[in-house]
């Protein structure tokens, strides 16, 4: 890379990832100019994943080693590692249209949105649609009060303006994932806009760190309680 200010940064966490990283990484360096990045930070991986991402050999790619405390605590690392003006969140199984960055982007030129969040495709680990819309089947859409109680911030199909970064860290320990934390604090400082635009390929799969499926009442009304612990100290620490 030369001097040029790094424009996009592609924030990606790593874990045993060998039998989808290689695609993944594929359709992100072919929306990637020539001054853009992809951090990827590895949480100790044992599989061959590390070596996969090495065999790029490309300026773009960044390989560093994560903190090795689990996911939240992996993209936070990866966030703080990245440079650009723009960045986006990205899992290590996933596909990305060619058109992803250009449309966000797109977006960000047009409207003041601190954060764009677009849909996708859900598809299987055999690459079957699962469902074709992500925001209709998890009634996506923007909100403080409505995202506290039911989470619809997907880390995967988020994007953001760099001015958000450190108004972010550091993540609450537990109560919520970084996706939601990212979301509730976009909304709370500027407008949050969803493209109702497919840009990827979902993959949802065994090994997925996040799941559809719904926590137990007791321990929704824990992490709530505890999220909304944060909210409140997070304002206080601010003002």
């Amino acid at each position: 890379m030369d001097n040029m200010k790094c424009r996009v940064s592609v924030a990606m966490t790593s874990y045993n990832g060998e039998k989808y990283i290689h695609k993944q990484l594929s359709s992100i360096l072919s929306n990637l100019g020539n001054n853009d990045e992809v951090v990827i930070s590895d949480d100790g991986s044992t599989d061959n994943t590390r070596s996969i991402v090495e065999k790029f050999d490309d300026p773009r790619v960044k390989l560093i080693i994560g903190p090795q405390k689990g996911l939240v605590k992996n993209f936070e690392y990866a966030i703080r590692c990245c440079s650009g003006e723009y960045i986006f969140l990205c899992d290590q199984d996933d596909v990305w249209y060619n058109n992803k960055i250009d449309k966000v982007l797109d977006v960000f030129s047009k409207t003041n949105s601190i954060l764009v969040e677009h849909d996708a495709v859900v598809v299987d680990s055999q690459d079957n649609i699962i469902y074709p819309s992500f925001f209709i089947h998890r009634r996506v859409h923007s909100g403080v009060i409505k995202n506290f109680f039911r989470n619809t911030y997907h880390g995967c199909l988020m994007a953001f303006r760099s001015e958000l970064k450190e108004k972010i860290f550091p993540f609450p320990k537990s109560g919520c994932l970084h996706d939601q934390w990212i979301g509730i604090i976009a909304d709370y400082y500027g407008h949050v806009f969803f493209l109702e635009e497919k840009l990827m390929e979902y993959k949802r799969h065994e090994n997925n760190m996040s799941s559809f499926e719904r926590l137990p009442i007791s321990r929704q009304l824990r992490d709530r309680f505890y999220l909304l612990l944060q909210i409140i100290k997070y304002i206080i620490r601010r003002k």
